[in-house]
C-alpha cells in the first residue's frame, strides 16, 4: 500500500507509561510520517517510554485533553509548509483503541475525499466492559442531541479519528478539556465538511480512566460535552 499523503498521529497522554509503548508500536509505520505524544503533565515515565518507542514527545503542563491536542496542532503548524501533514490522526494513549486499524480511518480521506472520519466504537467490535454504562449513555445522549440540533448523524464521540489538516485549522478548535471531540464534530457539521464514520474495535484500557473512572470526572465531562453542544447553536 503506497501512501503519498503525509500523516501525523497526535496522542494526548496523561500518565500512560504502561500503555504508550504498545500504542506507538502498533501504529502502522507505512502510514505515519510522525507520531507525536503530548504528555499532559504526566508524572510517571510516559515521556521516557514514548521517546524510547520512537515518538516525538511534547509536554503540556496545563491539564486538559484539549490543551494536549492543541499543543500537537501547534507542533504541526510550526513546520515548513512542505513538511506539514496532510492528515492528522488523533488516538488515545491508553491502548483501548486498536492503532493497527488506522488504515480504516485514513482510506476514506485518501480514496473518497472525505474531510473527516470518526472511528465509531458503537458500530465496531467492543470488548465487554470496555465502555462503562455512564459512557455508553452519555455517548448516546450527546450524539442524539447533535442529530436533533445540527442534523448530523454520528454514533460516537470517540477519540480515534482522522481529519485533513487544513480542514482542522479551518475549525479553529478552542476547547481545552472534555469538549474537544464534540466541538470538532459540531463545527464540522456547521461548516459542511464531508464526513463519515467507520467501525473500529475497542478494548478495556490499561489503567483507570481519568474521566469515566471517577464520579467527579464523569460529571465534569458530561457537563462540558452538553455545554459545548449548545454553545455552537
Amino acid at each position: 500500500m503506497c501512501i503519498t499523503q503525509k500523516i501525523m498521529v497526535i496522542i494526548p497522554a496523561f500518565n500512560e507509561a504502561d500503555s504508550i509503548g504498545s500504542v506507538i508500536g502498533d501504529i502502522p509505520k507505512n502510514l505515519a510520517r510522525e507520531i507525536v505524544v503530548v504528555s499532559n503533565a504526566s508524572s510517571d515515565e510516559t515521556e521516557k517510554n514514548a521517546r524510547k518507542a520512537g515518538a516525538t514527545v511534547l509536554r503540556e503542563d496545563a491539564r486538559g485533553y484539549g490543551y494536549a491536542c492543541l499543543k500537537g496542532i501547534e507542533h504541526a503548524k510550526s513546520k515548513p509548509s512542505r513538511e506539514r501533514p496532510d492528515i492528522i490522526v488523533f488516538l488515545d494513549g491508553d491502548y483501548s483503541d486498536y492503532p493497527e486499524e488506522m488504515d480504516r480511518l485514513v482510506r476514506p480521506i485518501i480514496d473518497e475525499h472525505f474531510d473527516m472520519v470518526i472511528g465509531s466504537r458503537a458500530l465496531g467490535n467492543r470488548q465487554k466492559g470496555s465502555m462503562l454504562p455512564q459512557a455508553v449513555f452519555g455517548n448516546a445522549l450527546a450524539t442524539t442531541l447533535i442529530r436533533w440540533l445540527y442534523g448530523a448523524s454520528f454514533t460516537d464521540l470517540g477519540a480515534f479519528r482522522a481529519i485533513k489538516f487544513d480542514r482542522l485549522l479551518d475549525l479553529d478548535m478552542q476547547d481545552k478539556t472534555f469538549g474537544w471531540t464534540v466541538e470538532m464534530q459540531v463545527k464540522a457539521a456547521k461548516k459542511g465538511l464531508k464526513y463519515c464514520e467507520v467501525p473500529v474495535s475497542y478494548r478495556k484500557r490499561i489503567g483507570i480512566s481519568k474521566i469515566t473512572g471517577t464520579l467527579g470526572g464523569t460529571i465534569k465531562a458530561g457537563y462540558r460535552i452538553i455545554w459545548t453542544i449548545f454553545k455552537y447553536l
